[in-house]
């Protein structure tokens, strides 16, 4: 069974910053990890041909997150319906850069020095979507931090679903265990993957992100 190498959440916390906008993944020099939840029929169609296909529709806009806990938040710890399947799919920084390159907030903000109708053409015209959320503890409680994920459609997500993964773990048994811990409220026994601040190789990203 694949695994990603984890550590101790407790150990972890103090590693990552308390607020602002940040990229926390699991990655290498190479490659970094990105997560989604599924039905079981999507996920294991996945699992066994390492691409999307199926009932895995590509005509709809789908959410990647390089956050394990975002992901938890989300997924209900994989308790959601249709949510069941825990994905970690592994691709090439170079891609996952090129990704944030060419995402459209998701929603229009002054500050980004465009206007609302330009913003609208924007968002017409592009095939990925950022968009930052509070993080969460493992609880759900929301934290200052901000979370990212991308959402992907169009070529950028056939790209994704069908060329561009280089492994799909599926984390299903791991989070179960790591969930009964966090409603038994043993936080010292929690583990997940290892994550730090994920710093894009193009420093023009981070300032198109107003990454912190």
């Amino acid at each position: 069974m694949k695994v990603l190498p984890s550590e101790p959440y407790i150990e972890q916390v103090p590693r990552w910053p308390a607020e602002g906008k940040h990229i926390l993944a699991h990655y290498d020099r190479d490659t970094i990890i990105v997560y989604q939840a599924y039905r079981a029929s999507i996920g294991k169609y996945a699992i066994e041909n390492a691409a999307f296909g199926g009932d895995f529709s590509y005509s709809r806009m789908s959410w990647i997150k390089p956050n394990f806990l975002w992901m938890m938040f989300r997924s209900g710890w994989a308790t959601k319906q249709e949510q069941e399947l825990i994905l970690a799919l592994r691709l090439r920084r170079q891609f996952f850069d090129a990704l944030l390159a060419r995402a459209v907030n998701s929603n229009w903000e002054a500050a980004d020095q465009i206007t609302h109708d330009e913003w609208k053409v924007a968002v017409a015209n592009s095939d990925v979507r950022v968009q930052w959320d509070p993080d969460h503890d493992p609880h759900g409680k929301p934290l200052p931090r901000r979370a990212i994920q991308l959402g992907l459609r169009g070529a950028a997500l056939d790209a994704f679903g069908r060329r561009e993964l280089l492994d799909v773990i599926d984390m299903t048994a791991f989070v179960a265990e790591q969930r009964s811990h966090v409603r038994q409220a043993q936080l010292s026994r929690l583990k997940i993957p290892v994550e730090r601040i994920y710093i894009p190789h193009d420093a023009s990203i981070a300032r198109h992100l107003k990454l912190d």
